[in-house]
């Protein structure tokens, strides 16, 4: 019960921010407790980051966004070894992804090879550099953002980066109600800054075990699956 009012008071504090759309919010919490990902494809200036921003600043977690584009490296996202003069030995420096909740911001601007790069961050919360294996913070959120218009110059995402993401989202624009109350509460000042956390670390790990002993009945484990079987022997799907 304690942590229902926990969930409640992440979902009330973002709203301070991102008005009008508590069920995009609620998804995107519930992603987190389920150590899922998110990719939001949605049009530019609808709050994407300011999404993920928040989420960061409720959890009084690290944030990090990294603007995807054509010239970024996988070593970027990951890191890399660097030779010390001074010890002789080469020393780990991180890269962007070493962070609480990430940001990838236009991911299908960048190549396959910088987009596999999260591969194994999204997947197993570690990251491999030089054969030597670094754990990512934890709880780790990414949260990848890309145009659903603008094709020029863009990179799709195959099949096995997509099945890294537990939801696709889009926040879609406001309704002109939100809209007007945003406008009045974003003039001189910006809510985002005075932003305060409700929990921390320590309590999303918490409730992120706790998702990890609800029961699903084995009646309904049966219907999905029966549900997924059909969807690989109906001749209308190709995949």
């Amino acid at each position: 019960m304690e942590n229902q009012h926990v969930f409640r008071d992440i979902v009330n504090n973002i709203e301070k921010v991102i008005v009008g759309k508590r069920e995009i919010i609620e998804y995107s919490i519930t992603a987190l407790l389920a150590e899922g990902h998110l990719l939001l494809e949605d049009v530019p200036g609808v709050g994407k980051t300011t999404l993920a921003n928040a989420i960061a600043k409720s959890i009084d977690c690290g944030f990090t966004r990294i603007q995807f584009t054509p010239d970024t490296l996988p070593s970027d996202i990951t890191g890399v070894s660097i030779y010390n003069m001074q010890s002789g030995e080469f020393e780990f420096k991180a890269g962007a992804v070493m962070n609480h909740i990430i940001l990838a911001d236009e991911i299908n601007r960048t190549s396959p090879k910088t987009q596999a790069s999260l591969l194994e961050a999204m997947e197993e919360r570690q990251i491999s550099v030089d054969g030597n294996t670094y754990a990512l913070p934890r709880p780790f959120l990414v949260i990848a953002t890309q145009n659903p218009i603008d094709y020029l110059g863009t990179f799709n995402l195959p099949e096995a980066q997509l099945d890294r993401f537990l939801m696709k989202l889009s926040i879609g624009y406001p309704s002109i109600e939100d809209e007007k109350k945003m406008a009045a509460y974003y003039i001189g000042q910006s809510p985002l800054k005075s932003l305060n956390p409700v929990t921390d670390a320590k309590t999303i790990e918490a409730m992120q075990q706790e998702v990890k002993q609800v029961t699903v009945h084995t009646d309904l484990i049966s219907y999905i699956i029966e549900i997924v079987d059909g969807s690989r022997k109906d001749s209308n799907l190709s995949l």
